[in-house]
């Protein structure tokens, strides 16, 4: 128990917590935009479902997340798709607030901008078209989310275990507070991203140290 609180394990368990932090806000965006095209009374079960599906595909990801980090050349892998996560993720940051502001409308399911519509701005779909969008982008931001923990939290079990349980915690109980929060405060994004970004660098750096034995040989 004492392991959880020497500087090493602290200073991954920050890490952690705000790669959970960003990337619970970041999905609850995702999910919110994708449902911001239906009509009102299908919206609270788009987010419903969007939320369930990103909950339950993080418990399954962390469930295989020791074995599958044992596999050669997935760290790698890991911190390039991540890197990649950083860019698109950079690239939201610097956009306008406007979709994001149907999203977190469409979250709340409330005028937040005074305009008589709530996400009255967002392309039209069907509850099928959405629930896609959502599934897909759970899959992908849930492996992230579940990759980026098991890179910030390396050699501290105990730490990545914590960080799981945040991680599902957070889609599950305050990802629509968290989105909010981002939203409104958009240094704590920023501050995630750089986390999530020396994460990313640090996995491909131990990634190709792994790999590099194999090559030479």
């Amino acid at each position: 128990m004492m392991e959880f609180f020497t500087p090493e394990a602290l200073s991954a368990l920050l890490q952690v917590i705000m790669i959970d932090l960003v990337l619970a806000g970041d999905n609850a965006i995702v999910i919110g935009l994708a449902a911001a095209g239906l009509p009102k009374e299908q919206r609270s079960k788009a987010i419903l479902v969007g939320i369930i599906a990103a909950t339950v595909l993080r418990i399954g990801f962390a469930l295989a997340t020791t074995q599958l980090l044992q596999i050669v050349g997935l760290l790698l892998a890991g911190g390039v798709l991540l890197l990649w996560v950083c860019w698109k993720m950079w690239r939201e940051l610097r956009t306008p607030h406007q979709h994001e502001d149907e999203a977190n409308e469409a979250l709340q399911n409330a005028d937040l901008n005074a305009d008589g519509t709530v996400a009255g701005g967002a392309p039209r779909k069907t509850f099928s078209q959405a629930a896609w969008q959502i599934v897909i982008a759970d899959v992908s931001m849930s492996l992230d989310n579940v990759l980026a923990v098991a890179g910030a939290a390396h050699e501290h079990p105990e730490v990545l275990i914590f960080g799981l349980v945040l991680s599902i915690a957070l889609m599950g109980i305050a990802a629509s507070f968290i989105a909010r929060l981002l939203n409104r405060h958009r240094w704590i994004a920023y501050v995630g991203l750089a986390v999530i970004l020396y994460v990313s660098l640090e996995m491909i750096w131990r990634g190709y140290h792994e790999i590099a034995p194999y090559i030479a040989g």
